[in-house]
């Protein structure tokens, strides 16, 4: 697909596009788990994780040979609001430390044998500030919806997905409070470490930038240009595109769901071939996760972003791959079964 000026009435394509699992699949791994030496429902949800891969990468025998981490970077108009403790150059430090070997991500990959992609979504140009006008227009969403489609493009078995940008828990919070009501300090949290003094003017953003955009947010793809940024427009198309190319995907913390709600609020099976890594300590991620009937795998009191949750998920979702296509069957370890 073209990664410039692709419509939003394209999008609402692919969407309508999605096919659901593969249940032939789902039943041979099932098939297979009753027969492995081990009590019945003894490993638990990594039975279940592995029936799901089986039945997202439509293949009874499925595989994690090629996990993937992909990092999307923005910059945010926002910011000058005063919603972060740090400055804006942070975001571009960030990918040179990415660069360098030397974020958490990094390691959390290198240890796991993961893949990682990071991606600069026009650092130098930042959306505009969402408290006075549309972050994005709407050719400028699409073809970066597109752009994040690429994200698949290298093969990968297992899309893990991660953000990086300063002022992206603000955007986040605004996503959540146009898709789900309540009051705006509901669903906005600290973020990087923001005082009380900034805490309020985080709140106050939030219920600004609602507010003015409130009589175009009926469409979650409104939603998307007007209140967020193009690390969550990215995001939206890779979770789309790994959909169509039968790749499970691990989402990351707060601002990455952001992308995934979205999705979610076009159509409510949008989400299935998605795991949710962890549950993030930042904002109201348990809340959002409720509403996407999304268990997470992991509850670390994490809040970093950069896909490190996902990352780790990632390493149990390998291992429930693998107990289920590696361990031998009671006839083949000669072990006795039920009586």
């Amino acid at each position: 697909m073209s990664a410039t000026g692709l419509p939003f009435d394209d999008i609402r394509a692919l969407v309508g596009m999605m096919r659901g699992p593969d249940e032939a699949a789902i039943a041979a791994v099932r098939a297979r788990d009753a027969q492995l030496t081990k009590p019945a429902g003894s490993l638990g949800r990594l039975e279940d994780i592995a029936a799901f891969i089986a039945g997202w990468q439509r293949n009874a025998t499925p595989a994690i040979t090629r996990p993937l981490v992909a990092v999307f970077a923005a910059n945010h108009g926002v910011v000058k609001q005063g919603v972060s403790p740090f400055p804006q150059e942070v975001t571009r430090q960030m990918m040179e430390n990415f660069a360098a070997g030397g974020a958490a991500i990094n390691q959390i990959c290198a240890t796991f044998d993961i893949g990682l992609k990071v991606f600069d979504l026009a650092l130098d140009h930042p959306t505009r500030d969402i408290t006075e006008e549309a972050a994005l227009d709407e050719k400028a969403a699409a073809a970066t919806i597109a752009f994040g489609m690429e994200a698949t493009a290298g093969g990968s078995d297992l899309l893990c997905l991660g953000e990086m940008g300063i002022g992206n828990t603000t955007v986040a919070a605004a996503i959540y409070h146009a898709l789900y009501g309540g009051k705006a300090a509901d669903w906005v949290g600290r973020g990087t470490g923001i005082d009380d003094a900034g805490m309020a003017r985080k709140v106050a953003a939030v219920e600004k930038a609602v507010a003015l955009h409130g009589s175009h947010l009926s469409d979650p793809l409104e939603i998307l240009r007007r209140l967020g940024g193009r690390e969550i427009a990215a995001i939206a198309g890779a979770i789309l595109a790994a959909r169509l190319q039968n790749v499970p995907v691990i989402l990351d913390g707060y601002v990455v769901t952001a992308a995934a709600a979205i999705l979610h609020a076009m159509d409510a099976s949008a989400l299935g071939h998605c795991l949710a890594g962890h549950v993030s300590a930042e904002g109201a991620h348990r809340a959002v996760l409720d509403h996407l009937n999304l268990k997470p795998i992991l509850d670390l009191g994490m809040r970093l972003g950069e896909g490190s949750g996902a990352a780790l998920a990632a390493a149990i979702v390998r291992a429930a791959v693998a107990c289920n296509t590696g361990m031998a069957t009671f006839d083949q370890a000669k072990v006795s079964g039920k009586g």
